[in-house]
């Protein structure tokens, strides 16, 4: 053993029992869980301290990757306005600040032609982030919410990375802070119409966001209601204020089933009323038309349906539209002259715009989808606050588009692109994207995004990188990603794995990937590997992957599943104690889990299942591939023990030369979920990461 490895943090074994339904496992690294122990802290510090010297020598390399993500951004720059009311919203970075600025301007008909760092005359400084984030080690905005008369400004700060905000009411004309008396908050804010009231979210200590309070602006947080409170442990309840401004929409929902309630903003002490009420499977949204109520719905409807009600009756549905074969329905806006559904189709994120008639119909027959025609095209809706706006902006993006935010006119269907993100020393026409399918051991086609330089020969030899989540029915969808530059130049081929589990392919996608069929998440992920590797597009000894969150249970699985596959693995903020935790309902969101991974406390067949698949428990002694986990120590939806005792554990299992396949584990000890903030810090913390896959790779020079 040389001096290099014996230097590796090695925690002390602690055994304790974990018992259920006649298995006995022996845990020696549960005793990590508890981040008050110094011994806990200390064991983190010199996990951290040992990553620095294993990547030591890559400084160099580091350095350089920053500058090559700054060096395709424009540090300077500017949102493109959003007209709310009689106001355009402005939102500017500034080089060398972590944050942005947020601002407004007056309305004076037309959008105004902004600059990157030239302030317009009239021109207020809302909200500078930058300053406000002076002396915080994490700063993150939860959320900024002008009041109906834009005389006020409600914002949501966290300053350690645990999802709690604290609130603050501001005079916009002023300065003068009228209110930060509400702390802990969720996420979520809303005005009543008459401004007294601003209505908020509480998480419970299970960090279950299960509460909608109501709090009178100057008075004290004592003194707050309790609008609902949804008490099932599987549910989670959130609000948004209807785009006419009317009507506090209230949804609480698990991973199958919803239930909404209306309150009316003009009567922000009255209660709330049923808008759909609750039934077991059935999973829908409600959006607030005007004149009637449009339901995005299962019922009946393996790909969803879309469906209006009117206000006093919300239970009595007429189905408008119905998911077409490959077609899965996913929200609704609705606007005084039309509405944008979003939807999937084949594969891909669109949206779809139908007319309303003079008295609010909706012409179904008349609908027209948003299409640019290229083959990894993601369209979603952008920001449209305004219910009596005639255009809809949208944003399109792909794995070589850099985020373009267009305009649409509904009725004559002209289009107007109004910004693409400038991407400083970014030629498009040197790579090429393409979709590509890989065949999974049951037969099942599942897609993958490609994006590669044109100039990389599809001879065996290349360096590739694969990505995949595959859960909780989200698609990871094509999108630019500047830092991902970085590796397309030194010849590394770049794939997203959409595999099941995920949504892209619809809801049957999503089923066939949760619960008792959970592991087709993994094999199809393999499956994905084997192909780039057998078309001769990635060199079978170069192939790296990387999931983030549930993601990273992804990583750990196929670690264990096919570790010959992969050469080098990121997992971030990786879910890879999942059987533990599952079992745990005491632990935040467990019980809410269940629908996604099933019930192993009382369920012996799902104890069995998850038992064969949780990455902590399933390492064997043969090679694996180099790993690099991350976590934060303030992160409340995977805690930081989970990668602290799954790195500790491969190394005392693994066969691999850790020397030349390390095994690091970095914690920061003050961020969440997402890591570090500020975008100068996430960009040293993503080449931290990449600099150490390059160099497993063998790809550190530019190509």
């Amino acid at each position: 053993m040389t001096d290099e490895l014996s230097a590796a943090p090695t925690p002390a074994h602690r055994p304790t029992e974990r018992v259920f339904h006649g298995d006995t496992v022996v845990d020696p690294f549960e005793w990590m869980r508890d981040k008050t122990d110094p011994e806990v802290i200390a064991h983190l510090e010199a996990e951290n301290a040992y990553a620095d010297a294993r990547t030591a020598h890559l400084e160099q390399l580091r350095a350089t990757l920053v500058q090559e993500f700054i060096g395709h951004t424009q540090e300077t720059d500017l949102s493109v306005p959003v007209r709310r009311g009689d106001w355009w919203y402005i939102t500017r970075t500034t080089a060398g600040d972590d944050y942005p600025k947020f601002t407004r301007v007056a309305d004076t008909g037309t959008m105004p032609q902004v600059e990157p760092g030239v302030m317009l005359e009239g021109e207020h400084v809302l909200l500078d982030a930058q300053a406000e984030a002076a002396g915080a080690e994490f700063y993150s905005l939860g959320g900024l919410a002008p009041s109906p008369d834009h005389t006020l400004l409600a914002t949501a700060v966290d300053t350690a990375g645990d999802e709690r905000f604290t609130l603050r009411i501001t005079d916009i004309a002023s300065g003068e802070v009228l209110d930060e008396a509400v702390t802990g908050a969720g996420y979520g804010l809303a005005f009543s119409t008459d401004q007294q009231w601003l209505f908020y979210a509480r998480v419970d200590d299970a960090w279950r966001q299960h509460q909608i309070w109501r709090h009178r602006i100057g008075g004290p947080a004592g003194e707050d209601m309790l609008v609902i409170e949804e008490p099932d442990e599987r549910f989670m309840i959130g609000f948004d204020r209807s785009r006419d401004g009317s009507t506090l929409v209230i949804q609480a929902g698990s991973t199958s089933t919803t239930e909404a309630w209306l309150l009316d903003l003009a009567r922000p002490t009255s209660t709330p009323v049923p808008a759909g009420g609750r039934r077991e499977g059935v999973d829908y949204t409600v959006e607030h038309a005007g004149d009637r109520l449009l339901i995005v719905h299962n019922d009946g409807h393996r790909g969803f349906a879309l469906a209006q009600a009117a206000l006093e009756s919300p239970e009595r549905r007429e189905e408008l539209l119905a998911a077409a074969e490959g077609e899965r329905l996913l929200s609704i806006e609705a606007f005084a002259g039309f509405v944008a559904l979003e939807l999937r189709s084949g594969g891909l994120a669109s949206v779809r715009l139908i007319p309303r008639a003079a008295d609010g119909t909706l012409l179904i027959e008349q609908a027209s989808d948003i299409s640019h025609g290229g083959e990894l095209d993601t369209v979603e809706i952008d920001a449209n606050p305004n219910w009596d706006q005639t255009t809809v902006r949208y944003q399109l993006t792909s794995m070589l588009t850099p985020p373009t935010i267009a305009e649409r006119e509904v009725a004559s269907g002209a289009t107007e692109i109004l910004r693409v993100t400038p991407v400083p020393h970014f030629d498009p026409s040197l790579y090429v994207e393409r979709r590509e399918w890989a065949t999974a051991a049951d037969g099942t086609a599942i897609p993958l995004s490609v994006v590669a330089r044109r100039d990389v020969p599809a001879d065996g030899t290349a360096p590739g990188y694969l990505y995949g989540y595959g859960s909780y029915e989200m698609s990871i969808d094509p999108s630019f990603v500047p830092t991902r530059l970085s590796l397309l130049d030194r010849g590394v081929v770049i794939a997203i794995a959409h595999v099941r589990g995920g949504g892209e392919m619809g809801r049957n996608w999503y089923e066939h990937g949760k619960l008792l069929e959970k592991k087709n998440s993994f094999s199809d992920f393999v499956a994905a590997a084997a192909h780039l590797t057998d078309s001769g597009q990635v060199a079978a000894d170069r192939l790296s992957a990387e999931g983030r969150s549930a993601g990273g249970l992804l990583m750990g699985g196929i670690a264990n599943l096919a570790p010959e596959r992969f050469r080098a693995i990121i997992a971030g903020v990786p879910f890879v104690d999942a059987l533990t935790t599952i079992l745990d309902p005491s632990l935040p969101l467990t019980v809410g889990e269940w629908e996604e991974w099933g019930d192993p406390l009382h369920d012996p067949a799902v104890y069995e299942y998850m038992r064969g698949y949780t990455p902590y428990e399933n390492i064997t002694a043969v090679e694996y591939p180099a790993i690099f986990a991350s976590t934060s120590l303030n992160d409340t939806r995977v805690f930081f023990n989970e990668p602290a005792k799954w790195v500790a554990r491969l190394r005392e299992t693994v066969t691999s030369d850790q020397v030349e396949r390390p095994i690091l584990f970095r914690c920061e000890m003050v961020a969440g979920h997402g890591g570090r903030s500020g975008r100068y810090r996430k960009w040293e913390q993503r080449a931290d990461e990449l600099a150490w896959l390059l160099d497993q790779l063998g790809a550190t020079e530019l190509a």
